[in-house]
């Protein structure tokens, strides 16, 4: 009778393939034959690779990073295992062991944001990661559990996981809700140390996806109506869900040749939010204090009015500055106008930890009133669009303060680009 170990190399690994990586693996336990068909050469990783791609996820090698460059040095072995751990924990949250959280995470983040390019707008190209990722993140505790403590890097981590996924049913809640808009709110969270907006209050000018991620919830819940269906979703989809991360690279662009490779140039639609004024500085005790605790009453008064408007302007770059930490990505300098009258000016740089950063001032008449600080959510060019923050440019302590969503909505007319 013929023995597992009679078949030939070719026939078993064929075998293997059909098989899931956990099984693989453990297979691979069962003798020192085994383990050295899958581990005995770690320069040989076609067994890995053919086993990944069966997988229903994107093939790596057709996938960008998040500032439009094509995936390169694939490991295949390690992208495969890192992945399929993120799985267990999905399934199962309270099997992360503490020291591997933030690993979970980042891979989790690298996995929605190492994808392929959609190639036009209009055309739906569905990841295979992002549809992969929604399923099982919707159906985990991952984004939102209050099993353990999370450290400073958890926290930074799973806002930005949360913020690519979108909103949750949790999202939906009264209490919630009012906790994004007291942080969003908050004067206390504005400073020159953060350059008042999303970033770290190091005055690193890295992203702070915890401020983001309440910035996005503010924002959205004025674009997904609050009914029976969208609060007991899974998933709502919307224009800031997963996704819209997708960056939009047409076929035969080279980004790193292009001057503006951020996308800039087009029509866009700006939206933001605020409150009253008085009710803002009371809310805030006046900002006298960074300690006093804050009257978050407000936000549950029947009274409560938060305003939401939407203007359109369209954008053109003006020029490029060379950016020695990120070659082939200068910054951008940019103009835009509302009815043909010059109402913003601003730039598009990449940050210190590699996110999209967007600044502009706006105003009427030529004059500067407003200053606003944002960042790109997902990759480059993505239909997502930019969140952020606004504020007056005096930047005066007693100047109001509100959250803004920015996406592009169309290509610029020609007498624009010209």
């Amino acid at each position: 009778m013929a023995k597992l170990e009679d078949l030939p190399l070719e026939v078993l690994e064929q075998i293997l393939l059909l098989l899931d990586p956990v099984d693989v693996a453990q297979f691979s336990q069962t003798c020192s034959a085994y383990h050295s068909v899958l581990y005995g050469d770690p320069e040989d990783q076609h067994l890995w690779r053919e086993l990944y791609l069966r997988q229903p996820f994107d093939d790596p090698r057709q996938c960008y990073t998040p500032l439009g460059r094509p995936l390169q040095d694939i490991d295949w072995k390690s992208k495969l295992q890192r992945i399929i751990r993120a799985r267990g924990i999905l399934t199962k949250v309270s099997a992360c062991r503490p020291e591997e959280r933030c690993a979970v995470l980042q891979t989790l983040i690298d996995f929605v944001t190492n994808v392929p390019p959609v190639t036009h707008p209009d055309v739906i190209e569905l990841s295979m990661n992002h549809v992969w990722a929604t399923a099982m993140l919707r159906g985990s505790t991952l984004i939102e559990h209050e099993e353990w403590e999370l450290s400073p890097e958890e926290r930074q981590l799973r806002a930005r996981l949360h913020t690519y996924f979108g909103l949750t049913p949790r999202d939906f809640q009264h209490q919630n809700r009012t906790s994004s808009r007291a942080f969003v709110y908050a004067m206390r969270n504005y400073k020159y140390d953060n350059d008042f907006g999303p970033f770290m209050m190091d005055g690193s000018g890295r992203v702070n996806w915890v401020h983001l991620r309440v910035i996005h919830h503010v924002m959205s819940m004025h674009i997904v109506p609050e009914t029976e269906e969208t609060t007991s979703a899974e998933f709502n989809l919307f224009p800031m869900s997963m996704p819209w991360t997708q960056s939009i690279i047409p076929n035969g662009i080279d980004l790193d040749a292009e001057q503006d490779w951020a996308g800039v140039t087009g029509k866009w639609q700006c939206s933001f939010c605020f409150v009253d004024h008085r009710e803002l500085l009371v809310y805030n005790n006046f900002n006298t204090s960074d300690t006093e605790p804050l009257r978050t009453e407000i936000f549950e008064d029947p009274d409560f009015v938060e305003v939401f408007r939407s203007i359109y302007v369209e954008l053109r770059v003006l020029g490029v500055e060379e950016d020695p930490e990120h070659p082939g990505r200068p910054r951008i300098n940019f103009g835009g106008s509302l009815e043909g009258h010059a109402v913003f000016v601003g730039y598009v740089k990449v940050t210190p930890d590699n996110q999209i950063r967007w600044h502009f001032t706006s105003g009427e008449q030529g004059n500067a009133i407003w200053s606003s600080e944002g960042v790109q959510v997902g990759n480059v060019r993505s239909k997502f669009g930019i969140l952020g923050s606004w504020t007056t440019v005096l930047h005066d302590r007693h100047d109001p303060v509100g959250p803004f969503w920015l996406w592009k909505v169309g290509e610029a007319d020609a007498a624009t680009t010209a």
